[in-house]
């Protein structure tokens, strides 16, 4: 069996407000909770586990391919909730989205100070 990605766990300031916006962004499903996580499911088996760590959170970066209709709705929760957000990493262009490697793409970050990155192409 190929090796699958399974499951991460986000470090978050506040483990039920960053599952609920990862839920709304992803329209991923709320998975069963145990001990200090709280647990969302993505397509494929995938889960985030989102904890409240006893240490200072560094940033992570985490990248999610959507199609062109769920890049459209998550865009639109974005902008609606005053989401800041950039067409590049580096965060030069704000308040626009990219047409690179042939999709669209966005950058905005998490409750907890993490890189997010909605892609409609995956890179190769």
């Amino acid at each position: 069996m190929p090796a699958l990605f399974n499951h991460t766990i986000i470090a978050s300031l506040d483990r039920k407000v960053s599952a609920e916006f990862y839920r709304a962004i992803l329209e991923a499903e709320e998975a069963p909770s145990w001990g200090p996580f709280i647990n969302v499911s993505l397509a494929g088996g995938v889960m985030l586990q989102f904890a409240e760590p006893p240490v200072d959170i560094q940033m992570q970066h985490y990248a999610f391919l959507v199609d062109e209709a769920h890049f459209g709705r998550a865009y639109e929760r974005l902008v609606s909730t005053g989401v800041e957000h950039w067409a590049d990493p580096q965060m030069t262009r704000p308040g626009e989205t990219n047409s690179e490697h042939g999709g669209r793409g966005v950058y905005f970050k998490d409750p907890s100070g993490h890189a997010l990155e909605l892609i409609t192409k995956p890179y190769f």
